[in-house]
C-alpha cells in the first residue's frame, strides 16, 4: 500500500522573535527600512533555492535591492535616504534571513565597493560610479583576498607600479564577489615604489583582467565569486583612489564589514531558529507534536538564549557606531561571537528537523552551509580571537 504524499511544512513565516525586546524601541524610520528589506526577502524566498541548487547568480535581484534603496549600508549617499547604523543592521539581518548569497552580494556592493568610493574616491570617481553602484545597476567587486593571503591580507602580493600617466597592475585575487560580473573591481595592490597599499578602480573589460567563476562551492552558491588574474593591467592615473595611503585606510572599510557580518549571522540564525520552532509545532511523532517533547523544548530554549545574546550584541555595537566610538576590536568581538553562535543554532536546528533538515525546501541546510562561509570570511575565528587577545593584554600574538 502506498505511504501517501509527504507532508509540506511552512517554515518561512517571520515570527518576530525578540525575547528581551532588543528592537522594541526602534524609530518609525528604522522600521520602514526594515519593512522594505522584509519585502525584498519575500521576493527572494520563492526562487532562491533553484538558483542556489544550480549555482546561478540572480543579478536581477541585486538590482532589485538597489531599486528598494537597500544597498547604501548607512552611508551618506547623495540622492538616497541616510539610514542609521541600527537600520543598516536590520536591513542586513533581514536580507540574510532570506538568503546568504544575496546578503553577501549586498555587503560587497554597498558595504565594500560603495563604501570605498565614498571614503576614498575623487569627486569625478564619485560622479561616475556612486549612483550606478548604489542602484545595483553597476556591479562591483572588492579585490583584496589573494590565493595565498586570506586573513593575512596585510601581506598582499599584488603589485602596482607607475609608468607615466598609467598604473600597471599584476597579481592574483581569489573569492571576489562580483569579480566576474562585467562591472568594476576595486583592486588593492602594493606600490613597489613606497611599499604602501593603494586602491584602483578597474573596469572588468580592461585588457589583462581575467576572471574565472569559482565552481563547486558548498556554500553561497547563489553569488558568483571569482579568481582574478591581473596581467599587466593598465589603468589611467585617475583610476587610483586618491585618499588611500596605506593598509590602515583599507581597514576602515573592513571594520564596518565585520559589523555587517555580525548582523548577517543574526539573520541566518533567526531563520533557522524560527524554522525549527515552526517545525516542532507542525511535525507529529509518537502521537504528539515535537514541541511537546522535553528534549525539543530544551533545545529551543538553548537556541533562543544564543539568538537573544546575538541580538543585543548587534544593538550595542550600533550604539557605538552612532556615537562614533566603535573600536575595531569591538567589531571583531561581534563577528567572533555571532558567527560562533549561528553555527550552534544551525547544528541544533538541522538536527531537530531530522531528514527534512537537509532538504532545500525547508531552508535550514542552505543557511547552515552559508553560515560556514560567513564564519570564515572577513577574518577567521582565530584572527578575531587574536585581535581580541591583543586588545585585552596589550601583547600581539600574531605570528
Amino acid at each position: 500500500m502506498s505511504a501517501g504524499p509527504s507532508q509540506h511544512y511552512e517554515l518561512t513565516e517571520a515570527l518576530g522573535t525578540d525575547y528581551l525586546s532588543a528592537f522594541r524601541a526602534i524609530t518609525d524610520d528604522d522600521r520602514d527600512h526594515w519593512n522594505r528589506a522584509r519585502e525584498y526577502g519575500a521576493q527572494i524566498l520563492p526562487v532562491i533555492n533553484e538558483y542556489w541548487d544550480r549555482g546561478d547568480y540572480p543579478t536581477d535581484l541585486v538590482q532589485r535591492a538597489g531599486e528598494l534603496d537597500l544597498l547604501t549600508d548607512g552611508l551618506d549617499v547623495p540622492g538616497h535616504r541616510r539610514i542609521s547604523p541600527l537600520a543598516a543592521g536590520l536591513v542586513t539581518m533581514e536580507i540574510s534571513r532570506a538568503d546568504g548569497s544575496l546578503a553577501a552580494a549586498a555587503a560587497v556592493q554597498g558595504g565594500l565597493v560603495l563604501r570605498s568610493l565614498m571614503l576614498f574616491g575623487s569627486a569625478p570617481q564619485k560622479d561616475a560610479y556612486v549612483e550606478p553602484v548604489a542602484r545595483g545597476a553597476l556591479l562591483g567587486g572588492f579585490a583584496l583576498t589573494e590565493p595565498h593571503h586570506g586573513s593575512d591580507s596585510v601581506s598582499l602580493e599584488t603589485a602596482a607600479r607607475r609608468e607615466g600617466a598609467e598604473w600597471v597592475l599584476n597579481g592574483h585575487k581569489k573569492w571576489i564577489g562580483n569579480g566576474a560580473a562585467g562591472g568594476i573591481t576595486i583592486v588593492w595592490a602594493r606600490d613597489g615604489s613606497d611599499g604602501q597599499v593603494k586602491g584602483f578602480i578597474v573596469e572588468q573589460s580592461t585588457p589583462g583582467y581575467s576572471a574565472e567563476i569559482i565552481r563547486g562551492k558548498g556554500a553561497l552558491r547563489a553569488i558568483h565569486q571569482a579568481e582574478i588574474t591581473l596581467d599587466n593591467v593598465r589603468v589611467p592615473a585617475d583610476a587610483q583612489l586618491p585618499d588611500v595611503h596605506s593598509f590602515k585606510d583599507v581597514s576602515r572599510a573592513l571594520v564596518e564589514t565585520r559589523v555587517n557580518v555580525g548582523w548577517s549571522a543574526l539573520g541566518h540564525a533567526t531563520c533557522m531558529f524560527e524554522a525549527a520552532l515552526s517545525y516542532s509545532k507542525q511535525r507529529t511523532q509518537f502521537g504528539k507534536p515535537l514541541a511537546g517533547q522535553q528534549m525539543v523544548q530544551e533545545r529551543l530554549a538553548r537556541m533562543l538564549a544564543d539568538l537573544t545574546n546575538m541580538q543585543w550584541q548587534c544593538v550595542a555595537v550600533t550604539h557605538l557606531q552612532a556615537a562614533g566610538t566603535l573600536r575595531p576590536a569591538q567589531a571583531s568581538m561581534l563577528k567572533y561571537h555571532n558567527t560562533r553562535a549561528a553555527r550552534r543554532i544551525a547544528a541544533t536546528a538541522r538536527d531537530m528537523l531530522g531528514g527534512n533538515g537537509i532538504l532545500l525546501e525547508n531552508h535550514v541546510i542552505r543557511h547552515m552551509t552559508d553560515v560556514e562561509a560567513l564564519h570564515t570570511y572577513e577574518g577567521t575565528e582565530s584572527v578575531q580571537a587574536l585581535i581580541l587577545g591583543r586588545d585585552l593584554t596589550g601583547i600581539s600574538a600574531f605570528a
